[in-house]
C-alpha cells in the first residue's frame, strides 16, 4: 500500500462523515467519539484512546484544526499542523476513522455523528460542554481520568524548563 494511501484510508472529511456514520450504524455498529487536538502525541494520549476504543464497536477520534486549536490555546499553538495530526492518529491501530472540526468545540459534528458514547476527560465532568449534544440524541458520556504529567501543556512546559 502507497504512503498516500496509508495515510488517508481512514480519514473522512467532515462534510462525508453524517453518510459514513449512517452507513455504518446500518450494519448494527455501535459509535463511540473522542476529540482533541492530539497536538505532539504522547502516552497519555495513547491511553485515552484505547480506553475509548473499549466502549463501542468503532471509534471516531475528531482533531481541532489547526484556527480551531489556536482559538482556546493560542497563536502558537498546535505545534505540529493538522495535515500531520491527522496522519498520527490515523496510524493508531485502535483508531478506526478519523476526522476534523474548526469550531473551538465539537458539539456541531457530535451532532451529525450522534455517537453512542463520547468519551473525554474526567477532568471535564459529566456536564462537559459536549453533553447536552449526545445526549439529545440518545447517546452517553464516558469519563476516563488523566494520567497526571502527561498532557501536551505539561510537556511543552517541561521541554522550556530543560532549554532555558
Amino acid at each position: 500500500m502507497s504512503w498516500e494511501r496509508y495515510r488517508t484510508r481512514k480519514l473522512i472529511d467532515p462534510s462525508h462523515l453524517e453518510k459514513r456514520v449512517e452507513a455504518l450504524k446500518k450494519e448494527k455498529k455501535t459509535i463511540a467519539t473522542l476529540n482533541g487536538s492530539f497536538d505532539l502525541l504522547h502516552a497519555g494520549h495513547l491511553y485515552i484512546i484505547h480506553e475509548a476504543a473499549q466502549t463501542a464497536d468503532l471509534l471516531i477520534v475528531a482533531l481541532n484544526s489547526d484556527l480551531s486549536v489556536q482559538s482556546y490555546k493560542g497563536s502558537d499553538r498546535p505545534i505540529i499542523p493538522l495535515k500531520y495530526r491527522l496522519e498520527m492518529v490515523s496510524a493508531l491501530e485502535l483508531v478506526d476513522y478519523v476526522t476534523w472540526f474548526d469550531e473551538s468545540d465539537p458539539r456541531q459534528l457530535l451532532a451529525k455523528i450522534k455517537p453512542h458514547v463520547h468519551v473525554n476527560g474526567a477532568e471535564y465532568g459529566q456536564e462537559c460542554i459536549e453533553t447536552e449534544t449526545v445526549r439529545t440524541h440518545g447517546g452517553k458520556i464516558h469519563l476516563i481520568p488523566r494520567i497526571e504529567g502527561l498532557a501536551t501543556s505539561d510537556i511543552i512546559q517541561k521541554i522550556q524548563t530543560v532549554l532555558v
